[in-house]
């Protein structure tokens, strides 16, 4: 595994192989933040049964790819994980994991938080939420586009 992999898969993951994947990757590394994204079982005021996640291969990796490379940029740090899941997913299910490393958390903290709200809005992903009310796309939250510009004003600044 490289130091900046991003994986789509249908597959559940497990958290704790992977931060010891990412820990064995390098004895510098002081910190090591995820997060990790589950299916709620209500979105917008209704019912969740089921997320249907799509994606555009090939293009989606890059993406991502690419938005690691920007936190590298802004951070010191050692490498980041991504692994998002595609296909029908049940309430409950694991999404995405990011995971970041650093020397030190203060970086690892930003770098995965960077690459999580810029995931949300940039990558080419499409999210169809099975409700009592039929199956339905879901937009961009507004708070996510806010994420995001908070990480565009910091670049200008």
């Amino acid at each position: 595994m490289s130091l900046n992999d991003v994986r789509i898969q249908a597959e559940d993951f497990d958290l704790t192989t992977e931060v010891a994947r990412l820990r064995a990757a390098n004895p510098k590394i002081g910190a090591v933040v995820t997060f990790v994204g589950a299916v709620r079982d209500l979105n917008e005021g209704a019912s969740v049964a089921e997320m249907e996640l799509e994606h555009y291969p090939g293009m989606t990796e890059q993406s991502i790819a690419a938005i690691i490379e920007q936190a590298k940029l802004r951070w010191p740090t050692f490498g980041a994980l991504v692994i998002h899941r595609v296909g029908p997913l049940k309430p409950l299910d694991q999404i995405v994991l990011v995971a970041a490393t650093a020397a030190h958390r203060g970086e690892a903290f930003a770098a995965c938080e960077f690459i999580i709200d810029y995931l949300k809005t940039e990558a080419p992903f499409w999210k169809k939420e099975i409700t009592p009310g039929g199956a339905r796309w879901v937009d961009a939250r507004v708070s996510d586009d806010a994420a995001l510009a908070k990480w565009q004003g910091a670049a200008s600044a």
